[in-house]
């Protein structure tokens, strides 16, 4: 800690820049965890350094994603947890990474506060580094911004990117994608982190019902709601060592439709089986509590499946075994059709 850094003026501002410096004291157990071969540098300096291994690759491309928590942060506040929302920082940037091929290498976070508490941005950043262990990848660095008057004292934003690499011709783009393809869907974690502002309307969340019972749950509705995002990384790079994948999809908000399309390749459309996989009890909770129109929900959430890949059809059961045998829920949820809807549901 930098003893002869500190400022009067700056503290009776509402910024103080010790509680920074203890801050990154406490994080630094945290960050050490996700220490991967190619980290150069430790958190502090002006930029994190990392040399990443190209043995083998052709022409290496780097693949980056960025993304924040949003307004789920609201149920952390209400719960006063916060050692989970960074695993949904780093799941929402490196399920995207990972939907190119690509293996996620490092990580940055930012999070901006109203009043710098040192434990509380340290919690922050323990989920940080979760979700980097979980992905496989390094925090070689972020920043904390102490903005009063700007965010209540209370309240914090969080966000970060990652950055991946994934040789050139291995690149998953679609472009191979044909008719008789199966989808494999990955079940979901639980909301994730989208379309928050919705649930927030439907359930008015406050201090007391975010920590009420709900036997269709069989938790508290807090607990529910803040389960973190599912990261997918080791187990999508697995699929892809051993089977031909065609396409990837991660699903967030925009949902089905939204996502699935992104996806396929020009004159073909994903037909989804919606009874070929459970729906989680927490988006029929969401959708009777808010008589949410069926459209709107496959729009706007998961609806159970976070992420869906586009496989040969002939090796969809062998794709679903590995996926299952590594913990995960698999299914085959549909197949490559003609068309030019983007996705069907029936």
């Amino acid at each position: 800690m930098n003893e002869k850094s500190y400022s009067n003026s700056y503290k009776e501002a509402g910024v103080d820049v010790t509680a920074g410096y203890k801050a990154v004291e406490l994080m630094k157990e945290h960050v050490a965890r996700t220490n991967v071969p190619g980290v150069l540098s430790g958190i502090g300096g002006f930029g994190g350094l990392f040399q990443p291994d190209l043995a083998g690759m052709k022409a290496p491309v780097l693949v980056s994603g960025t993304d924040g928590v949003g307004t789920k942060l609201k149920v952390a506040f209400l719960l006063d947890k916060h050692d989970t929302v960074g695993i949904d920082c780093v799941a929402m940037c490196v399920n995207d990474v990972v939907c190119c091929g690509a293996q996620p290498l490092f990580f940055l976070d930012y999070v901006a506060v109203g009043r710098n508490v040192p434990e509380r941005v340290a919690a922050i950043v323990s989920g940080v580094a979760e979700g980097c262990v979980q992905a496989g990848c390094a925090l070689v660095g972020g920043e904390t911004a102490e903005m009063p008057g700007f965010y209540p004292p209370e309240e914090y934003d969080l966000a970060g990117f990652s950055v991946g690499m994934v040789d050139r011709e291995k690149i998953l783009d679609g472009s191979s994608m044909q008719e008789g393809d199966a989808l494999i869907g990955l079940a979901s974690s639980g909301v994730h982190s989208n379309g928050f502002s919705l649930v927030r309307k439907v359930f008015g969340l406050d201090e007391k019902n975010v920590n009420e019972y709900v036997p269709e749950l069989g938790v508290t509705l807090g607990e529910t709601l803040l389960t973190p995002t599912k990261i997918y990384v080791k187990p999508v790079l697995q699929v892809l060592k051993h089977h031909k994948v065609r396409a990837i999809s991660h699903i967030t908000g925009g949902g089905f439709y939204e996502n699935i399309p992104r996806m396929m390749k020009a004159g073909c459309s994903a037909r989804i089986d919606l009874s070929s996989f459970p729906r989680l009890p927490v988006f029929s909770l969401i959708q009777s509590r808010g008589n949410v129109p069926e459209r709107d929900m496959y729009n706007t959430f998961n609806m159970g499946i976070g992420m869906c890949m586009a496989v040969p059809g002939e090796e969809a059961d062998a794709v679903a075994a590995e996926l299952n045998a590594m913990g995960e829920k698999a299914y085959i949820i549909g197949s490559v059709v003609k068309g030019e809807e983007g996705v069907i549901l029936c």
